[in-house]
């Protein structure tokens, strides 16, 4: 599955790096985000609870950050497992550009699914993925977003 998109986030570059590498922020964010911790400066595990379709997995994985370069972009590697249900890997670029109104986001996403969940269907699991994706932003910008052009 690949997914790609951008969101202008009203807040400034440092401000959206610092908060997309706060476990905090990024717990609160996640849809069904159940644990988030912070291993190393790089490293991250989780366990995240996602419904796509009939089937609600949890999966178990951990999350690498690759390629660094502070406040511009850097690269998340990772894997899940669901148990029985299978299991999600790949990664993702995500890239900050400094713009009128804030930061603009970018993201470009490549991602693998096993087992039981990839017998549902690649236009199932793509729509679910975006739904997540797309709640996801919605909360983040939300949090990190200057409310009333204030900084």
């Amino acid at each position: 599955m690949e997914m790609n998109g951008n969101e202008l986030i009203a807040a400034d570059r440092d401000t959206v790096w610092q908060a997309l590498n706060d476990p905090e922020i990024l717990k609160q964010c996640i849809p069904g985000c159940e644990v988030l911790e912070k291993i190393s400066d790089t490293e991250l595990t989780a366990t995240v609870v996602a419904k796509i379709g009939p089937v609600k997995v949890k999966f178990k994985g951990e999350v690498r950050l690759e390629d660094l370069n502070p406040p511009r972009s850097y690269s998340i590697v990772g894997e899940g497992k669901g148990g029985i249900a299978g299991f999600a890997k790949g990664g993702a670029d995500i890239t900050l550009a400094e713009e009128e109104g804030g930061t603009r986001l970018t993201y470009v996403v490549d991602a693998k699914v096993g087992g039981k969940i990839a017998q549902l269907g690649s236009r199932l699991i793509d729509s679910a993925a975006k739904k997540l994706a797309g709640r996801f932003f919605a909360s983040f910008s939300e949090k990190v977003g200057v409310d009333g052009g204030e900084e």
